[in-house]
């Protein structure tokens, strides 16, 4: 599992202080981005190998508020891996009250840059990865 910490700013949040729904998915997005840095997979070394991963499913069960300054963990787990998909779980955590804030998952396949069409990604990329999976059924 991979923590990535992020601070609610005062942009995130509504008139009454309280974080827009959209910034859950924006904050899961760059946890899988340090995800894939810390499975020592470079997106740039990556996308110049003419592979890109669309999101192709995201979802988000939003169990309680975070509010402005709250101090939020998105807790990542790699949870499905082929040579053509990739699913990822988080839990957003807030430390200091213990709350579980919200759940969600993503599913994305990796795919040409020139064509458009889904590809296997390469054995390379495949084993950093899968070394740091936690399987679990998704559907």
């Amino acid at each position: 599992m991979y923590v990535h910490e992020v601070r609610v700013r005062f942009y995130h949040t509504d008139g009454m202080q309280v974080s827009h729904h959209a910034n859950y998915i924006l904050w899961m997005e760059a946890a899988r981005v340090e995800f894939f840095r810390w499975a020592g997979v470079s997106l740039n070394e990556i996308m110049a190998d003419g592979i890109v991963f669309p999101i192709l499913h995201a979802e988000c069960d939003y169990l309680h508020s975070s509010r402005y300054d709250d101090l939020l963990e998105i807790r990542t787990k790699l949870v499905r891996l082929s040579r053509a998909q990739i699913v990822f779980r988080y839990e957003i955590f807030r430390p200091a009250d213990q709350q579980v804030i919200a759940r969600g998952l993503t599913r994305g396949t990796f795919t040409s840059v020139k064509t458009g069409r889904i590809i296997r990604l390469p054995q390379n990329y495949y084993e950093r990865l899968a070394a740091l999976a936690e399987p679990e059924d998704c559907e």
